[in-house]
């Protein structure tokens, strides 16, 4: 691949990020992601902060490549992973569900990439201010928290809002994702459920078999009522949460319902009581390949289809 503005900023040789995803996002998978020269991602998540610092050193012995760690802002242990990130050197943050304000100025005195996830343009335009090196544009295809506008809508106008790099995340699982990303102007791409199908992924083996099941239809959205929306595989738990939800079920029962959904989806395989998230495009998954291949092809894929795309005008 020829260097790009992403592939310089985050020293890797394909402009791809490997998205945060609690619960599947850990140092293997993004040891793996990185070394087969994208941007591998740990998530920290909810877990507590010894638990980031022990995933952030085993991933520096399994690969000598650039990682990150997801942040997620909400979480109660967001002040000391903040630090720890620090403290590890870690290359690169990316940031979900907040602002990541507080604490991007010792971010940058430690020479850490800031790439805040957003979902409009006013996020964007506000987290380019700031200071952030690129932004992640994700549309509303994609598993796990997400905004309102889809990734063919946001994507062009965040690419005109702001002159730092964009990449492009939501719906985008194979090299004809990836070469409309760049059309619509992104200079990279961060791909998640892709990944839930990868040999190095360690979720439980019914998660992958969930994922290579879906269709089109079988995702569905829960917490808009609370305003934290999410997208997941459909199931009897997604079921009875949307069922609650119509019945006016107040916010902290539903937080009880949900409590743990993750953990029994990603590490026990409940297929019937753990919140299985993957995007829209889980459809288009129908086989499990090792990281290096996904990525290759993702991007052999896309130069063909981009080298072809001038012959159909």
């Amino acid at each position: 691949m020829a260097q790009s503005r992403i592939t310089s900023l985050l020293g890797c040789s394909y402009p791809i990020i490997q998205g945060g995803m609690a619960w599947v996002a850990d140092s293997t998978l993004a040891a793996a992601v990185s070394n087969a020269g994208g941007l591998g991602l740990i998530a920290a998540a909810n877990a507590p902060a010894d638990v980031v610092r022990e995933e952030i050193r085993r991933a520096k012995m399994l690969t000598d490549k650039p990682f990150g760690v997801n942040i997620m802002m909400m979480s109660p242990n967001v002040e000391e992973v903040a630090k720890i990130v620090v403290e590890e050197g870690v290359q690169v943050v990316t940031t979900g569900a907040g602002t990541p304000a507080k604490y991007m100025p010792a971010w940058k005195e430690a020479g850490i990439k800031i790439i805040p996830v957003v979902a409009s343009v006013a996020q964007a335009k506000r987290m380019e201010r700031m200071g952030a090196d690129a932004v992640v544009a994700e549309g509303c295809e994609a598993g796990g928290h997400i905004g309102e506008l889809t990734t063919m809508t946001l994507v062009p106008q965040v690419v005109d809002a702001v002159s730092i790099p964009v990449l492009a995340a939501g719906g985008i699982a194979d090299g004809r994702g990836v070469a409309a990303a760049f059309l619509l102007g992104a200079e990279g791409v961060q791909v998640g459920t892709r990944f839930l199908a990868s040999e190095e992924c360690t979720i439980a083996p019914e998660y992958k078999e969930m994922v290579l099941k879906a269709k089109d239809i079988d995702t569905a959205v829960t917490g808009r009522v609370g305003g934290h929306p999410v997208r997941q595989l459909k199931n009897a738990f997604v079921r009875e949460i949307v069922a609650a939800e119509k019945a006016g079920t107040d916010a902290d029962k539903l937080e009880e319902m949900m409590a743990g959904s993750l953990r029994r989806a990603a590490r026990e395989g409940d297929v019937k009581n753990g919140s299985f998230m993957a995007g829209q495009i889980a459809g288009l998954v129908q086989d499990i390949k090792p990281v290096s291949r996904i990525i290759e092809d993702l991007f052999s894929q896309a130069s063909a289809l981009l080298g072809q795309a001038g012959t159909l005008l």
